[in-house]
């Protein structure tokens, strides 16, 4: 499956939802859904300036989302305009296009993985979890969901 590393704490800011556009200087024909993998590197002056926590994961594949499209910014007004979308910092120079997401999703457990540039495949190593196991865990997190919210 397609993975993009993207640093901490804006993989964080993806897989919760609030963060609905990935700036990058290249653009891509690719839609669908992708991995988000969490490198190392922690960008800590964004930490500080969006005041967020400092525990993050690092050095794994951390969660999910859907490019639906991509929108290139030709002016600054443009990009200004969607700050609240991407949370970015960088100058209107460095960046051209936006990688409109959908449908994050957070892994409860993250996947130890090694990052690269770009779009890249990831090769997942095989489970011995079988499909009605995973199934069961649904229903049973749902069932505890819908008991605890009710009581």
């Amino acid at each position: 499956m397609k993975c993009l590393s993207v640093s901490q704490p804006f993989a964080d800011l993806i897989i919760s939802g609030r963060k609905k556009i990935e700036l990058r200087s290249w653009n891509t024909k690719f839609r669908g859904e992708f991995l988000i993998h969490a490198p190392l590197k922690i960008r800590t002056h964004d930490v500080k300036r969006l005041k967020m926590k400092s525990e993050f994961v690092t050095g794994a594949i951390v969660g999910k989302a859907e490019i639906f499209d991509v929108k290139k910014y030709e002016t600054v007004s443009e990009y200004s305009k969607d700050a609240h979308l991407h949370f970015a910092a960088k100058k209107f120079s460095d960046i051209r296009y936006g990688f409109m997401l959908k449908r994050a999703k957070i892994f409860r457990i993250p996947i130890p993985y090694k990052g690269r540039l770009g779009f890249f495949e990831a090769v997942l190593p095989e489970s011995n979890i079988k499909e009605s196991d995973i199934v069961t865990d649904i229903i049973d997190e749902e069932y505890r969901y819908q008991w605890i919210g009710h009581h």
